[in-house]
């Protein structure tokens, strides 16, 4: 037997009738891009995330970068955020002529610290940028304090953590603008690309609304100049069948979190914290290990599917040489991207699959 680190066909599978119902009433629709479905499909998240406006886009990346261009952030203007994160957390920023400001991380959320973001705000800060990575959603109530303090937006990264709360409140209304990625391997995947912004701003939405179709509300005015960032038909319907089914998923994460939580206590490696307040909703399962690669490498070995995310911090790409950093910058970033490991969790994965991962880890052990 063999354990994959990711099966798209299991969750599929589980809606299969539903969603070939749903494509072929928009194949017969002949509305393909926006119209009622993308319609329907916002306002279905916007009542899941409790967001009064919500504007869906074509991937997670544009929705990062409408976000940050509805703010009028451009050149001279400093963005704050962790330099552990996908790549396109910082490259937006840099797209549209700012500069990424990093903020190394806290040790517990992996995400930018709450101290970290204070001392890295100057006069030309315009926002900060928050990743909830893995799931697990970050110090919010902190960072918008800081915020406020400073008199800056917030932008929520929140590719890999929609349905994730802190004390009861969704992810994505603690900032300013909430971002979303549909990417197929996240907690609420499309079949392609697709993402989506939330805001309690109304003129915010507008502005957002204008800049996914080329900056027009009826295509004949250009008062700004925007982008071609519309959703398909096609993959609002499959989103709106699987956002029904997302409760329950995240439900199904979190048991196979709670076993590996069990089963790996006592190994020599470091356990993704739990958060009481903030619970994650386990995108990944990551656990950190100074011989990493060794144990990654043990696991491939025995079948077990497993993944870095991410093994190059964002200061150090070759791509922001120009930020002028160096190894040693930002050692908590560095000292993970050397530990990370994250272990297969996915709705659908079986008890024996379960089992032979936590079995798989113990034996590198117990062979060392």
């Amino acid at each position: 037997m063999k354990v994959p680190l990711q099966d798209l066909a299991r969750g599929y599978a589980e809606v299969r009738k539903e969603i070939e119902e749903a494509i072929l009433g928009v194949s017969a629709s002949g509305r393909y891009i926006l119209g009622p479905e993308v319609e329907a499909f916002e306002e279905d998240l916007g009542n899941f995330l409790d967001a009064p406006f919500v504007v869906s886009c074509a991937s997670g990346t544009d929705a990062i970068l409408l976000a940050l261009a509805a703010l009028e952030i451009g050149d001279g203007d400093e963005v704050i955020t962790g330099p552990f994160s996908f790549f396109s957390t910082a490259a937006t920023i840099v797209r549209l002529g700012a500069r990424p400001v990093f903020a190394d991380l806290d040790e517990e959320t992996l995400a930018a610290s709450p101290s970290e973001i204070r001392g890295a705000i100057t006069p030309r800060t315009k926002a900060i940028l928050p990743v909830h990575l893995y799931g697990q959603p970050a110090a919010m109530d902190e960072i918008t304090a800081i915020a406020k303090e400073a008199g800056v937006a917030v932008v929520e990264d929140c590719a890999q953590a929609i349905g994730a709360t802190i004390g009861g409140a969704k992810i994505g209304a603690w900032g300013d603008i909430g971002c979303f990625s549909f990417y197929p391997t996240k907690n609420l995947g499309a079949m392609g690309d697709a993402g989506a912004v939330s805001t309690r701003d109304e003129s915010i939405d507008r502005r957002i609304r204008m800049l996914r179709v080329h900056g027009s509300e009826d295509a004949i005015e250009h008062p700004i100049i925007g982008i071609n960032s519309r959703l398909d038909s096609i993959q609002a319907a499959v989103l709106r069948i699987k956002l029904r089914h997302l409760d329950k998923w995240t439900e199904a994460r979190r048991i196979i979190a709670r076993f590996y939580d069990e089963a790996l206590t006592g190994l020599p490696i470091r356990l993704p914290t739990r958060m009481e307040k903030a619970p994650s909703v386990y995108h990944q399962y990551t656990i950190r290990f100074d011989a990493r690669d060794d144990l990654k490498d043990h696991l491939e070995s025995l079948g077990i599917g497993s993944g870095v995310y991410y093994p190059l911090p964002l200061h150090l790409q070759p791509c922001f040489q120009e930020l002028g950093h160096t190894p040693g910058d930002f050692p908590q970033a560095e000292t993970a991207a050397r530990q990370v490991l994250s272990l297969p969790i996915f709705p659908g994965l079986t008890q024996a699959e379960m089992e032979m991962v936590a079995e798989g880890v113990r034996s590198f052990f117990e062979k060392s």
